[in-house]
């Protein structure tokens, strides 16, 4: 998630082939576990509630880890310690941004859109409006989100594999050279996402996740206590070994080191980069309210109060896990050192791998450097399985739920169908990730990564928000509000010093844009968008609300009653629970639903009394059937005037004429 995400060189790591073994067969456990779970997963899974929402069985606590899995991934795991450990201060940034970024998700939009929405975003935003056009900008937007998200996550993967394998350039393991491990890594990751998706559902998926976030946590724990223990736990002592190291002194402790820099005699250049500052911020607070894989989260909760449990949790593990993340910098700053650092990756993204090496061999001996470092490999590897497995599910329900089911067949479509089309789709965004990714190994996806967050900004967040809370909201709106922010925030990121015209590092003389150092076609100054296209984004929505009539007050009213007491949610909660409790009698029963299922039964109470075709009776006292059935013919009640009209109600007979 930060500006350094995944560009990860192919520069060797000194692993040893123990530690390389070692690493593969920590990866292998992980893979094998995490199916096993998947495949049982699979067997739970009966319904589209099921498959899109875990049936929405999960604990508070349960989706909280669950959401920090789907959350804390390896750009934030390897790409913020990088940040910090090359910037200081200003890479801190990044850890403080993606925190409070959860209060605007606990405080706005968690509730209400668990209690209003179904599967997926757009059963919020559609709810009072016209659904084929709402739905289907939703499902567009969602797609494109997780798409770049995937895409970046994918290729950061395939970087990945050759570094923590220590394959060298020119040299080979296994017979692979380092693209051929880049190759198969992409294509075993999307292989394996697909599975998750396909398999397992949602289910699968929060499990695989929960797993991660355990792993993740406690491999970042270790390694945070073993640096802190190295100066005796005292942050003070941390900071100034950082700092000397660093060969920046106590500049490195200060903001300006990155962002917002002061450019001696050039006022216009220092005005870009403080808006550069906020823009960014900007990005990291509101575009985690927006992400689409986030959002479906809140509905596998079974009411809002485990809803804002799971954030509540959410925002505690995430907490935790950046504040370790300010130690990892450091601690990689202070033992690994910068120029070591930058030597191996640009970037920084090398930083924590590093740290994890340097730790196992001062504490344990060369042996130990290369067993933590094979762990933490196995980690980061788990992280990005994790996310991209969310994110596929995200864009392939959006896919099966919006477009295809409420858009394509206009609402008449069977849940299993639905679910079919679902897994379909799982393939198609898989395959279209894998081809993308193998295309763009050798491009900077660093942009990926910030346009994903500047579009759930632009795109989603506006809408979702309208929706929620003002009551003028309508059709014209939502759809010029997601096509708006998602048009600016790609069009501004395209024509942005990202993608051409940035120049080189003056430290490593890397490219820092997209296109070659001679291209340069960037007309829009800043890197991250989000500052111009989200308040575009909510102006959009805005102006297309007032520019249209539609008006729809009954649904605002039962929308806004919904949201804030789950009234509506409660209310399917109770159908699916009654639903599934009648689906295990009858299994339970061993028979099916209806008559056939009772005569299987009343065969097993009575097994020598049945019908002439085979079928089972059940003895009942005679003439219980036939008062049954007069009975049902029977006018409904009604009050009838009389002297005790007020204390009971009176069966009239209809009169029957002599």
């Amino acid at each position: 998630m930060s500006t350094g995400d995944f560009q990860l060189a192919a520069a060797a790591s000194g692993t040893s082939s123990g530690a390389r073994t070692l690493t593969i067969v920590l990866f292998v456990l992980f893979v094998a576990g995490t199916l096993a779970i998947t495949i049982w997963a699979s067997r739970q899974t009966r319904t589209a509630t099921d498959f899109y929402a875990g049936g929405r069985g999960f604990s508070g606590f349960q989706n909280g880890l669950a959401i920090g899995g789907d959350y804390m991934s390896a750009a934030s795991f390897l790409g913020i310690a990088g940040i910090i450990a090359l910037n200081g201060y200003d890479g801190f940034l990044y850890s403080i941004g993606f925190l409070v970024a959860w209060l605007v998700a606990l405080l706005l939009v968690a509730e209400p859109l668990r209690n209003s929405g179904r599967f997926t975003m757009a059963d919020v935003l559609s709810f009072r409006m016209r659904q084929r056009p709402v739905r289907t900008a939703a499902s567009i937007s969602t797609i494109v989100v997780s798409i770049f998200y995937l895409l970046a996550q994918m290729v950061g993967a395939g970087a990945l594999v050759a570094l923590l394998l220590g394959i060298k350039s020119g040299e080979t393991f296994l017979g692979m050279t380092a693209g051929t491990a880049k190759v198969l890594t992409i294509i075993l990751v999307g292989a394996l996402m697909i599975v998750y998706v396909t398999v397992g559902g949602m289910k699968g998926t929060t499990w695989v996740q929960i797993i991660k976030a355990a792993l993740l946590m406690t491999g970042a724990a270790l390694m945070t206590i073993l640096v802190l223990a190295k100066f005796h736990f005292n942050p003070s002592s941390l900071l100034g070994a950082a700092a000397d190291a660093s060969g920046k002194g106590s500049a490195f402790l200060e903001p300006g080191l990155r962002y917002g820099k002061d450019v001696a005699g050039d006022s216009g250049q220092t005005l870009i980069n403080k808006l550069d500052l906020i823009s960014l911020g900007l990005a990291l607070v509101l575009g985690t309210a927006g992400l689409p894989h986030i959002l479906i989260r809140f509905y596998t909760v079974p009411t809002a109060r485990a809803a804002r449990k799971s954030v509540n949790w959410a925002i505690t593990l995430i907490g935790i896990f950046y504040l370790m993340t300010l130690a990892l910098g450091f601690g990689a700053a202070a033992l690994v050192g910068g120029k070591a650092i930058a030597a191996q990756d640009a970037a920084g993204n090398t930083a924590a791998p590093q740290l994890a090496e340097a730790l196992g061999k001062d504490y344990a001996g060369s042996g130990g450097g290369a067993v933590l470092l094979a762990v933490i490999a196995a980690v980061a590897f788990a992280t990005i399985l994790a996310v991209v497995a969310g994110l596929t599910l995200a864009s392939s329900s959006s896919l099966a739920h919006d477009f295809y089911a409420n858009v394509i067949k206009r609402g008449k479509v069977s849940e299993r169908q639905e679910v079919n089309v679902a897994k379909m789709a799982a393939f198609v965004i898989g395959a279209i990730s894998i081809a993308l990714a193998l295309g763009a190994q050798k491009l900077n996806v660093a942009f990926l990564v910030a346009l994903a967050f500047a579009v759930a900004a632009s795109a989603n967040l506006p809408p979702i928000l309208l929706s929620l809370f003002w009551k003028r909201f309508n059709t014209t709106g939502a759809v010029a509000g997601i096509y708006g922010g998602l048009v600016s925030a790609v069009v501004l990121v395209f024509f942005s010093p990202v993608v051409s015209g940035k120049g080189v590092n003056p430290t490593t003389g890397a490219n820092l844009s997209l296109f070659p150092v001679d291209v340069d076609f960037h007309w829009f100054p800043l890197d991250n968008p989000g500052l111009v296209s989200i308040p575009l984004g909510f102006l959009c929505a805005i102006v297309g609300t007032l520019l249209s009539k539609e008006k729809d007050s009954d649904k605002w009213g039962e929308l806004e009653v919904r949201s804030l007491t789950g009234a509506g949610a409660a209310q399917r909660a109770q159908r699916q629970n009654k639903s599934k409790d009648e689906s295990s009698k009858h299994r339970r029963h061993g028979g099916t639903p209806g008559r056939v299922g009772r005569l299987a039964r009343s065969q097993r109470t009575h097994p020598g009394r049945s019908h002439t075709d085979g079928t089972a009776v059940r003895s009942r006292p005679p003439g219980l059937v036939d008062w049954r059935r007069g009975l049902r013919r029977l006018p409904p009640l009604r009050r009838v005037a009389g002297p005790r009209a007020g204390s009971r109600r009176r069966r009239q007979l209809p009169h029957r004429q002599p």
